[in-house]
């Protein structure tokens, strides 16, 4: 076969595997493909492509993009073993036609064995000394008595029959341990009969407290979860824990199973001849110096394996709840990173994020300026109009949110509502390369307050500064392929900042660069045409940005917004490809575009089959119909909070049975965390979610629902919170908000209860107050 035919059945053969793994057709995936590999990506392909791709929706792209990658890492492995092979004269056709049928990478590797060049064996330092013919003899003949049968062999390096049996053993040892089809049989073996056993060190129980559930702990290898797995290795990486791969363990029989299907692959019987009984030894040898600990170590990678998959897209997908969790919008925000001794930090920016104040007050020890405090905060929020306080949820933030609730009563209508915002990954923004460009004068302890105002404005627009990682949803992150895990994680943020769309003249560096087909480089260079000739009136201004050319243009186009511009559809996600067929249906309605945009009741009377043609289908007529009934829509939720119980601040306040809202802040597989105030996240696990059976928590919450949760127990010396979301015992626990009905919050946040009506501004503190709000 000529090399263009190889490399076009490998094409084929790639395209069907994908197709049948995430249910579509070969033809949608081909043109997927193809798509990718001419640059497009999965963001504008999902768009923009859906005739070419019959509809393949953001999931399955991703899904086909990784497949696409690991089936061509298959394939570039499988020729190169092939030609390996081929250069020693020992490819067969059965071998190359076995080579051709492996569908994993370990399969290639497992028939690779017998030819890999490896360091001299002990099985090849035999042979060396002329014993192979005695391990066929014994093989071939099972009436030979092993130690007569040796004595012919005690030549030259061999110095007994016992060092001859020896070398036999070895030769045999390492044909077992390279008989690809015995390693499959025995690894599918391992992984339905296998156990998981841990146990801990007698000297670690103390130090390894927190791994007490695994101290003594077995269950099938087949049915241990991604979370647990991890953490009995943690655990055993911290020498806490010893984790073994138990097989058979309680079998009574002479020959374990094991050992009997190594043993039938030479058809060795346990009452044969004398040669049998010497194999059998040479068997039980062979596995337990050889074969279990080599299946055990490929077992444990597999496991690791399948443990951190679920494990990242647990990351993944509450990374991206996160991300369109509902923004506050276009309000005068003050954020407040609290602290004790340092300080609690000030950032006041406007409501397009700007930043226009800052400061920093002492409200705790050892100053304890209590007034001087909310005297400064009153202050800021008259002279700037403040809407919304936002306040970290770190040390401290229950007692800034009690200080900000009791200056809130003593000011005058309208007064700003307190958001309790997560400040996961702020620190790491503040020291970033980001931050201090833009604001290079700017304290670093303060840069951190402007993230925790910028981010209830707009989580999506302040998070994507963030190192994916560093924003802290997942569970067991730092255990993980970081490489796997970042990859899994941008591809969120890209599909996230894309389904949302980006305003072309307010959006920072940051987020343009998530845009699909643009990058860190090109993203600076829009800020940069933004800066030297002001704001961009069209989309096809982008043009005249140095090196961003027609190809980048047709990625990035219809994911950027430009509000207020020359051209109305660039307020929209419709690309501008497509602009003709959208005057089309604007002509259709003998109207003026800016009037129809918005006007559903006229454009739900049209026909979307009168606008198709021959480049543009069904599927784009529509959604272009659908964006000019609702303009530049977001899809993320209305914003919305949870109110934190009053007098419950520390896990001490809590009892059980209380009934309080909170915010849910991570999702595992095991349960969700939930912010109820305290400082510390309570765990609602999953067999607590509903008053049913639940497999995936994800099936019930999202991270950043409001949901309201029982207190089941409390565990004040472990700092841990048992809630539960069941109703079958009459309480209102459950879910306040459902995902799409404006039921996520932005981020990790709470409100107080409405404060009780303002008392009359008195004594030494309302004194100060007054001042303050009499100054502008």
């Amino acid at each position: 076969m000529n090399a263009a035919a190889h490399a076009e059945r490998t094409r084929l053969n790639i395209i069907k595997s994908i197709a049948d793994e995430i249910g579509a057709q070969p033809r949608q995936v081909e043109a997927a493909v193809d798509l990718l590999d001419e640059g497009a990506t999965v963001p504008f392909i999902s768009r923009y492509r859906k005739e070419a791709t019959g509809g393949l929706d953001d999931t399955q792209l991703r899904k086909l993009e990784e497949r696409l990658a690991y089936l061509r890492e298959l394939e570039d492995r499988r020729d190169a073993v092939i030609e390996s092979i081929r250069s020693q004269n020992k490819l067969t056709d059965e071998l190359e036609a076995k080579l051709l049928a492996a569908t994993t990478k370990a399969e290639v590797e497992d028939l690779y064995l017998p030819y890999k060049p490896k360091r001299r064996t002990r099985g090849e330092i035999a042979r060396e000394r002329g014993l192979e013919p005695l391990a066929d003899l014994l093989l071939a003949d099972r009436q030979q008595v092993p130690v007569e049968a040796a004595a012919a062999f005690v030549v030259g390096e061999v110095a007994d029959a016992k060092a001859a049996l020896e070398g036999a053993r070895d030769i045999l040892m390492e044909r077992f341990t390279e008989d690809a089809a015995l390693l499959g049989r025995l690894r599918q073996h391992l992984r339905e009969r296998g156990m998981l056993r841990s146990r801990v060190f007698d000297d670690k129980k103390e130090a390894g407290a927190k791994f007490s559930d695994y101290f003594d702990h077995a269950e099938p290898w087949a049915k241990v979860a991604g979370h647990r797995a991890l953490a009995m290795m943690r655990g055993r990486n911290e020498d806490v824990l010893m984790l073994d791969l138990e097989i058979d363990a309680d079998d009574p029989s002479p020959i374990k199973p094991v050992e009997q299907m190594i043993a039938e692959t030479l058809s060795i019987r346990a009452n044969g001849g004398p040669a049998d009984a010497w194999l059998l030894d040479v068997v039980r040898w062979t596995w337990r110096v050889k074969l279990h600990t080599n299946l055990s170590v490929d077992l444990m990678m597999e496991l690791r394996q399948r443990a951190e998959s679920e494990a990242i897209d647990v990351f993944a997908r509450n990374l991206k709840d996160l991300l369109l969790a509902a923004p506050a919008g276009t309000r005068p925000t003050l954020g407040l990173d609290p602290g004790i001794r340092t300080g609690v930090k000030v950032a006041a920016v406007d409501a397009t994020g700007k930043l226009i104040d800052t400061a920093v007050i002492y409200p705790f020890q050892p100053r304890n300026d209590v007034r001087g405090a909310q005297a400064e905060l009153a202050r800021l929020i008259k002279q700037h109009r403040i809407e919304l306080i936002a306040i970290g949820n770190g040390t401290a933030s229950r007692e800034t949110e009690k200080l900000v609730a009791d200056l809130l009563p003593l000011l005058p209508e309208p007064r700003p509502r307190s958001v309790v915002v997560s400040e996961a990954g702020a620190s790491v923004y503040s020291a970033s390369e980001v931050a201090a460009t833009e604001f290079p004068t700017l304290d670093v302890t303060l840069r951190g307050a402007v993230s925790i105002a910028r981010r209830l404005q707009d989580p999506l627009a302040e998070l994507v500064k963030i190192t994916p990682k560093s924003i802290g949803v997942g569970q067991y992150q730092h255990d993980v392929d970081q490489y796997r895990l970042a990859r899994s994680l941008d591809a969120v943020v890209e599909d996230a900042v894309n389904a949302v769309g980006v305003d072309l003249n307010t959006a920072s560096a940051s987020l343009l660069a998530r845009v699909s087909g643009l990058g860190q480089t090109l993203a600076e260079s829009i800020v940069a045409y933004r800066d030297q000739h002001g704001r961009f009136l069209t989309r096809k201004q982008l043009l005249d940005v140095s090196r961003l050319g027609p190809k980048t243009f047709e990625q990035c186009a219809g994911f950027l917004r430009i509000r207020d511009g020359a051209e109305p559809l660039d307020a929209s996600s419709v690309h501008p490809e497509a602009y003709e067929v959208a005057r089309r249906i604007v002509q259709a309605c003998g109207r003026d575009l800016r009037s129809l945009m918005g006007d559903g009741a006229a454009l739900k009377q049209l026909d979307p089959r009168r606008f198709v043609d021959e480049r543009f289908g069904l599927p784009t007529v529509r959604d272009i119909l659908g964006e000019l009934e609702k303009p530049g829509r977001d899809p993320r939720p209305e914003f919305r909070t949870a109110s934190f119980a009053e007098g419950v601040n520390e896990v001490a306040d809590l009892k059980p049975g209380m009934v309080l809202e909170g915010t849910v802040t991570n999702v595992a597989a095991f349960g969700a965390f939930v912010d109820i105030g305290v400082h510390q996240d309570g765990l609602v696990h999953v067999s607590q979610l509903a008053d049913r059976f639940v497999k995936d928590p994800h099936e019930v919450v999202k991270a950043g629902q409001i949901v309201k949760v029982r207190v089941v127990d409390v565990d004040i010396k472990r700092q841990r919170i048992a809630l539960s979301m069941k109703k079958d015992d009459g309480s209102t626990a459950g879910v306040v908000a459902s995902r799409g009905d404006a039921g996520r919050a932005p981020e990790r946040r709470g409100t107080r209860p409405p404060a009780k009506p303002a008392a009359p501004v008195v004594g030494s503190l309302g004194s100060a107050l007054a001042d303050a709000l009499k100054r502008k």
